[in-house]
């Protein structure tokens, strides 16, 4: 049984200290069992760092219109069902499940607060002043602001499949991203810079070796790596090849739009 006592002196052991500032991603299920469930891991979280912030994505707010532009990794017209069952964005709708029970409870903490992109929100603690740079056209500011305030990215219980800040490390390496379109209680609004699959983010371990910490917590190993260094690291590596990060299902319709546009700048 995993303890709030057992979290705390985890994130010690990796060098986090009460005024580090961390954007964490949590698989619950993934320590065993933790001895009140994802409010101990929330009340850790928020015990032991000065801010804390987490995305609370709302992927059933987004619609798909009858035509759009092209190599935009959708088709057009054909998802009537989907489109009737989206929900209006609101700053009290949940986080979609595959953002995780923790993002969800950090997000119903009493002193949370939430950044308003009707698609890729961020909830967080003490974090108002990152938040609130969150626009529709830079829904990444948030973990630019987190950057420039040395924070850390930390993954407990989950791999780097879960790591957005790697989305916006491709945005600053000229990666091609995507639009989406998402309801509001003002309209269906366009929300630029969707990003690409997140299926190929493990190949990035190796090259953390250097500036990643890790610590085992029950069944779970949680890593912290500091964000400033994971951005520079992986948009040298991104300007490097621009093919790295990809997944390798020949399928995957984000990936080969970016494979086919690394083509054509050739």
């Amino acid at each position: 049984m995993v303890t709030y006592r057992e979290l705390v002196g985890a994130f010690r052991r990796l060098g986090l200290e009460a005024n580090s500032k961390v954007v964490a991603h949590a698989s619950l299920s993934a320590f065993g069992e933790v001895v009140g469930g994802a409010e101990t891991v929330v009340g850790a979280l928020v015990g032991s760092f000065e801010s804390v912030v987490m995305p609370t994505f709302t992927l059933r707010t987004m619609v798909t219109p009858q035509t759009g532009p092209a190599d935009n990794a959708m088709a057009y017209g054909i998802d009537p069902e989907r489109n009737a069952v989206a929900e209006i964005f609101r700053p009290d709708l949940p986080a979609d499940r595959s953002m995780g029970v923790v993002a969800e409870t950090l997000r119903l903490h009493p002193e949370a607060n939430r950044s308003l992109h009707p698609i890729v929100s961020f909830a967080g603690v003490d974090a108002e002043a990152f938040l609130e740079t969150q626009l529709i056209e830079e829904p990444w500011e948030p973990l630019a602001r987190l950057a420039e305030a040395d924070a850390d990215v930390l993954l407990l219980g989950v791999d780097q499949r879960a790591n957005v800040s790697l989305h916006y490390a491709e945005a600053l390496a000229g990666r091609k991203g995507y639009l989406r379109w998402a309801l509001t209680p003002g309209g269906v609004v366009e929300c630029p810079g969707w990003p690409g699959c997140s299926d190929g983010f493990n190949s990035i371990g190796h090259r953390l070796s250097g500036i990643r910490r890790r610590a085992e917590v029950g069944a779970a190993v949680i890593e912290a790596v500091p964000l400033r260094d994971l951005l520079h690291l992986t948009t040298g590596w991104l300007r490097e090849d621009p093919l790295a990060l990809l997944c390798d299902r020949p399928n995957c319709p984000r990936c080969s739009l970016v494979r086919a546009s690394v083509r054509v700048r050739k």
